[in-house]
């Protein structure tokens, strides 16, 4: 058991002596040490070096002073092990080489064999495991926002290709939902059996649908995908950008924690998921930017809003902004802590 579990705990809606605090993407642009690291290698290939994956994910954890740490990777990473070529273009985003629009191109996607295609992964998990003294929390992409990259080929604000292969090829839709969510089980599994402690899944563009379309095309398979990691005993995280809309088709999907964006007051988030659940959130990346007195009143509003019920994680509504002070993340952590104990 990591010597600091108190971000495991608020997972299990048990009671804390202060509001623990990680921040998506805590690793990341805004980190001298990051971009030193980053003139000599891709993105890529840091995920591909287990210890160099490994330092990047303490990075933060032993500067901010955060409750958790996230493995540093990307969502697209187990994507490599059933058969997709792809490049993550810079000011771009993930790049498919040939994007998915075809039963025949779902067909062709290999089962994933984490252990084969993906070892680095793993080892990098098994190296922060000894070092961490706080958990790590381990991640996939879901099934949603992995398609709308494949189908689309690259990131989009619209989703065309990929609302209309639901629309139009709702066979095609369901092969590759089938596939990407057995894919995404077999992943986050992968990553418990050596040492994650905590699994989130990142469904960053699924508020680009509408309640009727995510209830038809995306809720059944998140259903699946939660149930196949219900026997791991670890908290599983259900996070999306854009999801007010969602949040009770969300908590119906599944998840132990829900992941709540800025766009919605968190206390009025927390009622329309119920407080069976425990949530994750949600300062405006932006916020970072703001003059210290702004950031620190924001900060107190939203855990106002917790209302010191057991169960709350602070955190981002999105991941740390390349222009964010540390400093600023610094301060936050250090109010969370020093407010929820005074309090």
């Amino acid at each position: 058991m990591a010597k600091n579990d108190l971000f495991l705990r608020a997972c299990r809606r048990e009671p804390v002596p202060y509001t623990p605090v990680w921040f998506m993407r805590q690793a990341g642009r805004y980190q001298p040490e990051y971009r030193a690291i980053r003139e000599k290698y891709s993105l890529l290939e840091i995920c591909r070096q287990p210890e160099l994956a490994a330092t990047v994910t303490l990075l933060p954890v032993r500067q901010l002073g955060v409750d958790a740490a996230i493995l540093f990777s990307d969502i697209m990473i187990p994507l490599s092990g059933v058969g997709v070529e792809f490049e993550i273009r810079e000011s771009v985003g993930p790049v498919v080489h040939r994007p998915i629009r075809t039963l025949a191109q779902v067909e062709a996607l290999r089962p994933l064999e984490p252990e084969e295609s993906l070892p680095y992964v793993l080892e990098a998990i098994r190296i922060l495991r000894r070092e961490l003294e706080v958990p790590l929390i381990g991640f996939a992409g879901a099934p949603f926002t992995l398609a709308s990259y494949l189908v689309e080929g690259r990131p989009s604000r619209s989703y065309t290709n990929t609302k209309a292969m639901m629309y139009r090829a709702p066979e095609v839709w369901q092969a590759l939902m089938d596939r990407l969510t057995e894919m995404v089980v077999t992943y986050a599994r992968a990553q418990v059996r050596a040492g994650a402690e905590a699994i989130q899944i990142f469904d960053s563009w699924v508020g680009a649908l509408a309640p009727e379309d995510y209830r038809t095309y995306v809720l059944p398979y998140m259903q699946r995908l939660f149930a196949g990691l219900r026997d791991l005993g670890v908290p599983v995280i259900h996070f999306g950008v854009g999801t007010g809309a969602l949040l009770e088709l969300m908590r119906e999907a599944g998840g132990d924690v829900i992941g709540v964006d800025w766009r919605v007051p968190l206390d009025q988030a927390w009622q329309r998921i119920g407080y069976d659940r425990a949530v994750q959130g949600n300062l405006d990346p932006a916020l970072l930017l703001a003059p210290p007195e702004v950031l620190a009143e924001r900060t107190r509003a939203i855990l106002r809003q917790a209302g010191g019920r057991p169960g709350h994680i602070f955190n981002l509504g999105h991941g740390v902004l390349p222009e964010t002070p540390p400093d600023a993340l610094r301060r936050v952590v250090e109010i969370v802590h020093t407010a929820t104990a005074a309090g």
